[in-house]
């Protein structure tokens, strides 16, 4: 009966502020429908600079090749490569395209030829991008050639590889498959983390905290009060992010929803005890919310959102052990791209109950009632 009272007076709390269900259910829509755009590593708009000191038939394919592709974009035509490497330094040109003399009679008498590709690697991931992007369209130009010029069926005879890829889970490679599952993971710790980090200390500083202590309210009493509403807040929140999921990027889990139901509803308890505990330890809205803040933003950087967990040095690999947020990304997008159940995933199960009882055990233990 005690119990009824309490998560009447958390529901009332959580509604009488007109921001937080408004935040309830905006955030995650903005959050799907813009981040997915954004954060994407599908590189376009590569500045490109050309060095063309053949000026044949064949060096205005690739070039007009090289745009037509939709990555680059031409910036600069340099009469050399020195010149090209300023239009660089001045952030003309992220790459360098350097076509040599006799680039056409050498294709045609010798079959193959060199060219430069230079790329600015101030920013790695756009440098290696582009030239690989770069090798490709070459390559296909080259392919092109040998077809016409009959090379392709005399060389049938000749024995080859044919090297075909097959992308399983996501055969276009898109990257908003990969991305949006992950996306929902932040939303949930974002939501789910942040308001009850700020709950009882939110009490604390109205005064309303002393009121409870001296009532015979137990502490696990009080914390599972705190807790059950932000489980449904977790559950209406993983509900709007499937639907957006579905209507606006044509996604739908190749598993069972209620894998990933089961999943959320352990990971919300265990992130919501986390930020109990740090709502129990702090004696201050902004330094409740800075702490979230530190603790959330290591936790999304070693949780495999960006960058996979393997590519990570054996230190980093060994702390995100310790992540809640690893395991539920790994589990958000094993179901939605390969469609794994509850018995593929059980260390992850594992994982997650372990943090449900470590933190909210934490959260009990750590609360001080003063009678």
């Amino acid at each position: 009966m005690m119990l009824k009272y309490l998560l009447e007076k958390e529901f009332k709390q959580l509604l009488r502020n007109k921001f937080i269900p408004r935040m309830i259910i905006m955030f995650p829509i903005l959050q799907l429908l813009i981040f997915p755009w954004a954060a994407n590593f599908e590189i376009n708009n590569i500045n490109l600079s050309v060095v063309d000191h053949d000026h044949s038939s064949y060096s205005r394919r690739l070039i007009q090749k090289i745009v037509s592709s939709g990555y680059f974009q031409l910036t600069d035509v340099s009469p050399g490569y020195d010149r090209a490497l300023q239009s660089v330094e001045k952030n003309k040109a992220d790459v360098v395209v350097e076509i040599p003399r006799n680039f056409e009679k050498e294709l045609e008498r010798e079959g193959h030829v060199k060219l430069l590709i230079a790329a600015n690697t101030v920013n790695g991931t756009k440098g290696g991008l582009s030239t690989g992007y770069l090798a490709n369209i070459i390559n296909g130009f080259a392919s092109d050639l040998r077809q016409e010029s009959g090379q392709a069926s005399r060389a049938s005879v000749v024995p080859a590889i044919d090297i075909v890829p097959y992308y399983r889970f996501n055969p276009n490679l898109n990257y908003k498959v990969f991305m949006v599952p992950a996306l929902m993971v932040l939303v949930l710790t974002m939501l789910c983390g942040f308001l009850p980090a700020l709950n009882i200390v939110g009490e604390k500083e109205a005064g309303t905290m002393e009121q409870i202590n001296v009532t015979p309210v137990s502490k696990f009493t009080f914390i599972l009060a705190k807790l059950l509403p932000f489980w449904i807040i977790g559950t209406i929140v993983i509900t709007l992010s499937f639907g957006i999921a579905w209507l606006v990027y044509g996604l739908i889990p190749a598993g069972h929803l209620s894998t990933i139901y089961l999943f959320v509803l352990i990971y919300v308890l265990a992130i919501s005890g986390f930020g109990l505990v740090i709502s129990n330890y702090s004696d201050t809205i902004q330094q409740a919310m800075f702490v979230m803040y530190f603790f959330v933003m290591v936790l999304i950087m070693l949780s495999g959102l960006f960058t996979p967990i393997n590519s990570m040095p054996a230190w980093a690999q060994d702390i995100t052990l310790a992540n809640p947020l690893r395991y539920l990304m790994q589990v958000m997008r094993l179901v939605y791209l390969k469609g794994s159940g509850i018995a593929d995933m059980l260390p992850q199960l594992g994982a997650l109950i372990g943090f449900a009882v470590l933190f909210n055990g934490w959260a009990v233990l750590s609360y001080k009632k003063k009678s």
